[in-house]
């Protein structure tokens, strides 16, 4: 209330042609555009082979996380989101994503999760952080916040739609507690989906009108098509497809194409990713830091799948 938040601080210092959009595009929905863009899977896979001779496990969903957070350290502008049709700062720069509770048997369940970052990460910042959070969220008998939460509303006739109900009106006016926003899996930077682990297509998913996210990314099977390289010759190459939502309100076309770009060239250039950013860059003088923490033994394969 009052241009201050749990999880932001609002930003008035905006161009008019952009602050105006959230009045002529009230809802989520009603400003996503759609991207597709496709990532060097060979080099990748190259770049993942490499790193596990040296003993380090990394996963394509880690490159492409870690990517996402090191452009955010560059392009705050790409972390706001838009309440009540005011711009909001985020104090956080935060990840989730669904994973299954047992990679093997469907049948057990999925668990939303969120992971917060801290702008300096590494790559192997990134890859500590997510192998925490699948660890101390696999098994059925691992119940996180909102797995306990979600059983006791349904359990009770009408009281999914008064909570939920009440959930978005405090949110409007930057009333909800900020310890349960942390836990709410939609209030957050971007939400990420791998299809490819479970055999599924990429995705242009929608962005949730509850909640505060302005970015998915939805990640894909393996495609192949015909390439020419700079000699001319034909050749097969493989892709890793990503399909991309975006709130196109929350900041201008330059600073999306900003974003997008760096972001690109980090995933053609992953080893950028192993050392900390030279500098970072906060949005609206609202900085923030997260812990690191102690490097997970044997990492968990990822196991995202959609929302």
């Amino acid at each position: 209330m009052f241009g201050f938040r749990p999880d932001g601080r609002r930003v008035s210092s905006i161009d008019p042609v952009v602050r105006i959009t959230p009045y002529l595009m009230p809802m989520r929905c009603d400003a996503q555009v759609f991207l597709q863009h496709k990532v060097d899977y060979e080099l990748l896979a190259r770049y993942i082979a490499a790193q596990g001779a040296k003993g380090e496990k990394i996963t394509f969903m880690n490159i492409i996380v870690a990517a996402f957070v090191r452009t955010v350290s560059q392009h705050p502008e790409i972390n706001r989101y838009i309440m009540n049709k005011q711009f909001f700062a985020r104090n956080n720069c935060t990840v989730s994503f669904t994973m299954l509770k047992e990679p093997q048997n469907p049948d057990a369940g999925e668990t939303a999760v969120k992971i917060k970052y801290d702008l300096t990460d590494t790559i192997y910042d990134v890859r500590d952080r997510m192998n925490k959070a699948i660890e101390d969220n696999r098994g059925v008998e691992n119940q996180n916040f909102i797995d306990k939460l979600v059983r006791l509303l349904l359990g009770i006739p009408g009281l999914p739609t008064l909570v939920v109900g009440l959930v978005r009106l405090l949110d409007r006016y930057g009333l909800c507690p900020g310890a349960l926003l942390d836990e709410l899996p939609f209030h957050t930077s971007m939400y990420i989906t791998n299809n490819a682990s479970i055999g599924l297509h990429h995705v242009n998913h929608h962005i949730y009108n509850f909640g505060s996210t302005s970015l998915f990314f939805g990640m894909g099977t393996v495609e192949r098509s015909a390439v020419v390289d700079a000699k001319g010759n034909a050749k097969m190459k493989r892709w890793l497809p990503i399909g991309i939502t975006a709130d196109e309100r929350v900041c201008s076309g330059a600073h999306y194409a900003g974003f997008f770009g760096l972001m690109s060239y980090l995933l053609n250039h992953p080893e950028e990713l192993e050392k900390a950013p030279e500098s970072v860059r906060f949005d609206g003088n609202v900085e923030y830091h997260v812990p690191k923490v102690k490097k997970q033994e044997e990492p968990q394969e990822e196991q995202a799948v959609s929302a």
